[in-house]
C-alpha cells in the first residue's frame, strides 16, 4: 500500500480570522449609564470637553444612538448636573438639632465642593432651574433648615433661590480653579503685587485696603458670606413683618 503522505505543518504566519462573534458584548445602553459616563468625561474634559461625539467614542457606540435618550447636549448635560448633585449627603429632616444655620451653612459648603470637583457642570445651573430628583431634593433640605430656624414663607423662598445661585456660581470658581491648577499662595502674591504696584492718587481704595484684600482663605470668605446673607435675610424679615410659619 502507498504511504500516506504527511500533513504539511502549519505555515507561522497563517492565522484564522477571528469571528467578530467571539467578541464579548458590549452592555446595553442606558440613561443611567449615558449619564455616568457623561460625567466620566466632564472630570477628565471639563464641561467645553463633553461632546456627544467623544461621549460616544467613551461608550464605543454611534453618537446617534445617544438620542435616543436625550433630545440633545443640553438635556444631557442637566441629567449630568443632577447625578452630581447625587453625591451630596443631605441632613436627615428628622433628625433633631436646633443649629440649623450651621447645618444649612455646612450643606451649602458641601455642595460647593461636591459641584464644584466635577469639569464646570455647575454652569448649567446657572442659566436653567434644574429640577431633578436630585436638584428637588437639596431644595427640600434647605427649605426645611429654613423653616427650623423660623424663616417665614416668603423670605425662605426667595433664598432658595438665592443660595442656590451663589453654590453654583462658587462651584463654578472653583472647577475653573481647579483646571487651571491653580495654587491659592501664588493667586494670592499676584494679587498682592498688583495691588501695591496701583497709585494711591487714582485708586485711594484699593490702595488702604491692598493689604485686607488678599487676607482669608477661601473657606472663611465663604462663611462669612452665608452668615452675612443669612443675617440681612432674618433682619429684612423682621423689618418687613413677616412672620415665622
Amino acid at each position: 500500500m502507498p504511504t500516506p503522505a504527511p500533513t504539511p505543518a502549519p505555515n507561522p504566519g497563517d492565522t484564522e480570522p477571528v469571528s467578530r462573534r467571539a467578541r464579548p458584548a458590549k452592555p446595553p445602553l442606558t440613561r443611567a449609564g449615558i449619564v455616568a459616563a457623561a460625567v466620566d468625561v466632564l472630570d477628565a474634559e471639563g464641561i467645553d470637553g463633553l461632546t456627544m461625539r467623544k461621549l460616544a467614542q467613551a461608550l464605543d457606540t454611534a453618537a446617534g444612538s445617544l438620542y435616543v435618550y436625550f433630545a440633545n447636549r443640553d438635556d444631557l448635560l442637566i441629567a449630568a448636573y443632577d447625578q452630581v448633585l447625587g453625591e451630596l449627603p443631605l441632613p436627615d429632616p428628622d433628625a433633631e438639632r436646633t443649629d440649623w444655620r450651621g447645618q444649612l451653612t455646612e450643606l451649602l459648603l458641601r455642595a460647593v465642593t461636591v459641584v464644584g470637583r466635577h469639569g464646570g457642570i455647575a454652569r448649567v445651573a446657572l442659566g436653567t432651574i434644574p429640577t431633578g430628583p436630585n436638584a428637588l431634593a437639596f431644595g427640600e433640605a434647605v427649605l426645611g433648615l429654613l423653616a427650623r430656624g423660623g424663616v417665614g414663607d416668603q423670605p425662605a423662598a426667595w433664598a432658595l433661590d438665592l443660595l442656590t445661585l451663589y453654590v453654583n456660581a462658587a462651584a463654578l470658581e472653583h472647577s475653573t480653579y481647579l483646571r487651571r491648577d491653580g495654587d491659592e499662595q501664588s493667586v494670592v502674591a499676584t494679587l498682592h503685587a498688583t495691588y501695591a504696584a496701583l497709585p494711591a492718587e487714582r485708586y485711594p481704595h484699593i490702595h488702604r485696603l491692598r493689604e485686607t484684600l488678599v487676607t482669608g482663605d477661601g473657606d472663611e470668605r465663604a462663611r462669612w458670606f452665608l452668615d452675612t446673607m443669612l443675617d440681612g435675610m432674618l433682619t429684612a424679615q423682621h423689618r418687613t413683618g413677616v412672620r415665622p410659619t
